[in-house]
């Protein structure tokens, strides 16, 4: 975008422009910490996954 439309844009609606911008870039920050935490806590569901899987004792019988 040119500043030139930026500025159009704002003197055509004033400060609301901004606001907009503003909360729009702001719920972004927000989902993209929403998605570090919840990746990070997908690892750490699969490290116990992993884990535990490999202290549990295997089965040896087959149909058992």
């Amino acid at each position: 975008m040119s500043g030139d439309f930026l500025v159009s844009l704002l003197a055509e609606h004033g400060p609301w422009v901004v606001l907009v911008f503003y909360l729009l870039w702001r719920d972004l920050q927000k989902d993209q910490a929403t998605r570090a935490v919840l990746d990070k806590n997908s690892l750490i569901l699969t490290q116990i996954t992993t884990i535990i899987q490999e202290r549990l004792p295997r089965a040896r019988g087959g149909g058992e």
